[in-house]
């Protein structure tokens, strides 16, 4: 199954993560399929940059985002409201 999850990046102490669509086997930082935008939980106020066109898009094609990618997702969808 297709997932939409974060792929963690950075340095330690200081983590910065890429929200990816990838297949639900293969590893966290292993191959993705697309890139979907980033989150940093370090910047205090809208600390997440994603596209939500594309994200709507995997997700009516059947992808399943993870429960915190939902949570930036409707956060995102509220900001451009």
């Amino acid at each position: 199954m297709v997932k939409i999850r974060m792929r963690r990046e950075g340095t330690k102490d200081r983590p910065f993560y890429r929200i990816v669509v990838a297949d639900g086997r293969a590893r966290r930082q292993g191959a993705f399929i697309e890139q979907l935008g980033t989150y940093d939980p370090l910047v205090a106020a809208n600390g997440y940059q994603i596209d939500v066109a594309k994200a709507d898009e995997w997700i009516s094609k059947g992808a399943q985002p993870s429960e915190t990618v939902a949570s930036i997702l409707k956060k995102a969808r509220q900001a451009t409201s």
